[in-house]
């Protein structure tokens, strides 16, 4: 079955020094680029790292310090695979927990603005997993009915995970798959965007999964004491937790991806300190207007006869009296 692409569909492998996103290097990386009318192109290249590859990495993937002693630093060729890349969606085996965090590392340390906005990704061990739950080899040998020669090595992943990807199409098509909630439906289906809700369940903000988006739609935080509380609710009550993060052991997309949230809870900050400031100018520049209670008082105050002034009674005032009265 072939895919049906609005835009170009990139399947993506890397092979690293190890599994830590925040501190290993990308050591090959190839890019299996589809395009909507079928055409495909291929990007494999070796990177050197600028630190030691690991013997037990080196095992795993045959890739050692001098085989990639001469090749160029990810910082050398990463426009040519930005823009190799383009526009594309992404699609990978693990790619959403791992080769997306790792690529978006190197992209970050090389000064290139690799922009993850509006793309979809779609994650083929998702797929696997929730509908078998295996491995790459054995996802091979299930769905195209083939062994896996060279396992490991990127190109051959690569392309393995494109001919998997196809193969799933077909084997669920119409297939009905039923969620944590009881809630069925028919997810794997020949659309990109359908397979990139389906393959990212967890909604992750970072993909690291630092962050994950709830059912609103906010970001909450997925570990350490504040799991599951809204990450601008964090930012309000414990501000310092953002500068923590930032001098943190964390990926730089994480980071990135915080600054942007504390960014906008900043700005949001200002505008209502703002519309406080105007509404308190407001009420000070406002007239006083008098209750009824005060009203009255200020009418008896401007009506009331002047009381007369009072003091000792002299023996003058009394002769007064009595010749004005006869008495």
């Amino acid at each position: 079955m072939n895919l049906k692409l609005n835009r170009p569909l990139a399947f993506f492998d890397l092979e690293t020094t190890g599994v830590n996103v925040s501190v290993d290097r990308i050591v090959e990386i190839s890019i299996l680029k589809v395009s909507p009318d079928g055409r495909e192109a291929v990007k494999t290249l070796r990177i050197n790292p600028g630190i030691p590859i690991p013997v037990e990495s080196s095992l795993f993937h045959g890739i050692y310090d001098e085989d990639i002693k001469e090749a160029p630093v990810f910082k050398d060729v990463a426009r040519e695979l930005a823009d190799f890349i383009g526009n594309a969606d992404l699609a990978g085996y693990n790619s959403n927990k791992f080769d997306i965090p790792m690529l978006m590392e190197e992209f970050i340390r090389a000064g290139v603005d690799f922009s993850l906005d509006g793309r979809h990704f779609v994650d083929v061990q998702n797929i696997f997993h929730q509908m078998e739950q295996r491995t790459l080899k054995a996802a091979y040998r299930f769905y195209c009915d083939s062994n896996l020669d060279n396992a490991h090595s990127a190109e051959s992943d690569v392309r393995a995970t494109y001919e998997v990807l196809k193969s799933q199409l077909d084997r669920y098509q119409g297939t009905e798959w039923e969620d944590k909630l009881g809630n069925r439906s028919v997810p794997v289906v020949n659309d990109v965007e359908a397979l990139h809700r389906f393959t990212n369940l967890s909604r992750p903000v970072d993909f690291a999964g630092r962050m994950v988006f709830n059912e609103q739609g906010d970001e909450v935080f997925n570990f350490g004491k504040h799991k599951g509380r809204s990450v601008e609710e964090v930012f309000t009550i414990e501000p310092s937790y953002y500068s923590w993060m930032m001098q943190g052991d964390f990926p730089l997309y994480t980071k990135k991806c915080l600054d942007k949230i504390w960014q906008r809870f900043r700005a949001k900050q200002k505008e209502q300190r703002v519309i406080a400031n105007k509404s308190d100018t407001a009420v000070k520049s406002a007239p006083m207007v008098a209750s009824p209670n005060q009203e009255k008082r200020d009418y008896k105050q401007q009506h009331q006869r002047p009381k007369p002034k009072t003091g000792p009674i002299t023996a003058d005032m009394l002769k007064s009296l009595q010749e004005k009265f006869g008495k």
